[in-house]
């Protein structure tokens, strides 16, 4: 594990923060870390960007771990950082792809914007969010050449409704090689039926309770196909995605416990 200062703290929204480490984090688009608050506990976050003396991740607050950070990391404090794990997304040889992501789900697929965009790839990031002051990385995906279309809850900004319905009127428009998608279960889960009814390929990035974070817990196994988020994923094929039986139904709580999504 290494100890790593934050070097500083974006407030992108009043719950949602990016933290910056000036670090070489050799990590993939669609990996994590695991990130540990002393004293209080450790937590997977996805790896929002990566360049070769910096990375940063993007925390929401929600549990007891996130709050921690969110309320008593300052800038020069230092966080454990474990990692990168998992497997991450996969550009293969595709010229124009389309990204869907729904609130705190945004952070990978700014990072998998990040690397399309150094391969030139034609880029249509599709962000959402409950309302126009939720919106996360907006600005960021501009910067690197996105063509950025967005989604609130509210209609408090962009298209009111789903980044599915903008996503089925993309997908109508024209080709795109591939879609991916990070965000809440089931919207990733219409995600990947819009795209498969278009017969478009998908990658989704899942997330799980984890404990280790490289596979020996199985902590994260999911339900269907045994498969562990942390080491098989998180990212996954849209048709794995789909057969495992508890995506967009349920996961599993620390103690195993069913609990609905």
């Amino acid at each position: 594990m290494l100890s790593l200062k934050v070097s500083d703290i974006i407030n992108e929204n009043p719950l949602f923060k990016t933290y910056v480490f000036k670090h070489g984090l050799n990590a993939r688009p669609g990996q994590f870390v695991m990130v540990w608050m002393p004293g209080v506990d450790e937590v997977p976050m996805s790896v929002g960007w990566v360049e070769a003396d910096e990375f940063r991740i993007g925390i929401f607050k929600a549990g007891d771990c996130t709050t921690a950070i969110h309320e008593q990391v300052k800038i020069g404090d230092r966080l454990g950082i474990r990692g990168p794990f998992g497997k991450g997304f996969d550009l293969k040889d595709y010229k124009k792809i389309t990204l869907a992501g729904g609130g705190c789900g945004t952070p990978p697929l700014l990072a998998l914007a990040q690397k399309a965009a150094e391969k030139g790839m034609d880029v249509t990031a599709i962000i959402g969010a409950r309302s126009k002051n939720l919106l996360i990385y907006e600005k960021e995906f501009k910067k690197l050449g996105c063509k950025v279309l967005v989604s609130t809850d509210d209609g408090s900004k962009g298209h009111k409704g789903f980044i599915t319905d903008i996503l089925k009127k993309e997908l109508e428009k024209g080709k795109t090689d591939a879609v991916y998608t990070c965000g809440p279960e089931k919207m990733m889960v219409k995600v990947i039926e819009i795209a498969q009814d278009h017969k478009i390929p998908s990658q989704a990035s899942l997330e799980r309770f984890m404990k280790c974070g490289f596979g020996i817990c199985g902590q994260c196994c999911i339900d269907g196909t045994g498969l562990r988020v942390c080491k098989d994923g998180p990212v996954f094929d849209g048709e794995v995605a789909m057969k495992h039986k508890e995506f967009g139904k349920y996961a599993r709580s620390a103690s195993g416990k069913r609990c609905d999504l």
